[in-house]
């Protein structure tokens, strides 16, 4: 007797979409020579940065250059610092065709950065004999529809990524463990692993901690590690990192 599998069988393998954090790369110069040698000065304090990351080349700052680029050197200079390009955006229709025939694919622009501005909290003065003290009361963000919680510690190797929004952790996030957000991190505990905010370019984004003690700090691609001892007066205590310009600012909160 004829048996109908039609409806039972199964395939070696299933189609589906997924979401994956990639390490955006923004081009400032077409010469690869230099690209190359920056590379190497910034990662020297840090060889082991990057663990074979995606990286996204973003070319829109030099979009309007005339002078063409090597896509094939660039690729291989980012790939000696253990990371694997995979992607181009934001560049005009010459740098984009360069680049598909060096084997990278074309990523959708990059949609702006929108920054909620937060009402400023009220202050009070408390004047105590010559004591001179200012209480700001400081509101724990409450979960939103692009906001991410989590309540339990990170291990070492464990990721968190908040897409399109804030970042909120209650537990501590442990050497090796990584959070990212597109926008704010929140730790109301040790951040002693790597915090990346503004992970797509939102240079207002922040961080926030009540104990820092970071691996590694990072706003909108603009990173620092902590090999380099923190000062005494943010290192283990509440502390903020935010974006000055270029600069990356560690402030005590």
């Amino acid at each position: 007797m004829a048996v109908d599998t039609a409806g039972s069988a199964r395939t070696s393998f299933d189609l589906k979409s997924a979401q994956l954090p990639v390490v955006a790369v923004a081009l400032k110069t077409t010469d690869a020579d230099v690209l190359a040698t920056d590379l190497a000065a910034r990662m020297a304090d840090d060889p082991d940065f990057f663990d074979n990351d995606p990286v996204l080349i973003d070319l829109a700052a030099v979009r309007d250059a005339e002078s063409p680029i090597d896509f094939d050197a660039v690729a291989q200079a980012l790939r000696q610092h253990r990371t694997q390009p995979v992607a181009v955006r934001g560049g005009n229709a010459a740098q984009m065709q360069a680049a598909h025939a060096a084997g990278l694919v074309a990523a959708p622009e990059a949609p702006p950065a929108r920054v909620q501005q937060a009402p400023e909290p009220a202050v009070r003065e408390v004047v105590r004999e010559v004591v001179r003290e200012v209480e700001v009361p400081v509101e724990v963000p409450v979960a939103g529809p692009t906001t991410v919680v989590v309540d339990k510690p990170l291990r070492s190797g464990q990721q968190v990524y908040a897409r399109g929004g804030d970042l909120v952790v209650m537990a501590v996030v442990s050497f090796g463990a990584e959070v990212i957000a597109d926008g704010n991190i929140h730790v109301y505990a040790p951040l002693r692993g790597r915090a990346i905010a503004g992970a797509r370019g939102n240079t207002e984004a922040r961080i926030f901690s009540t104990c820092l003690e970071p691996q590694l700090v990072s706003v909108a691609g603009i990173y620092r590690t902590t090999e380099t001892e923190l000062p005494d007066n943010v290192r283990g205590k509440p502390a903020q990192v935010r974006l000055d310009g270029e600069k990356l600012l560690i402030e005590p909160l």
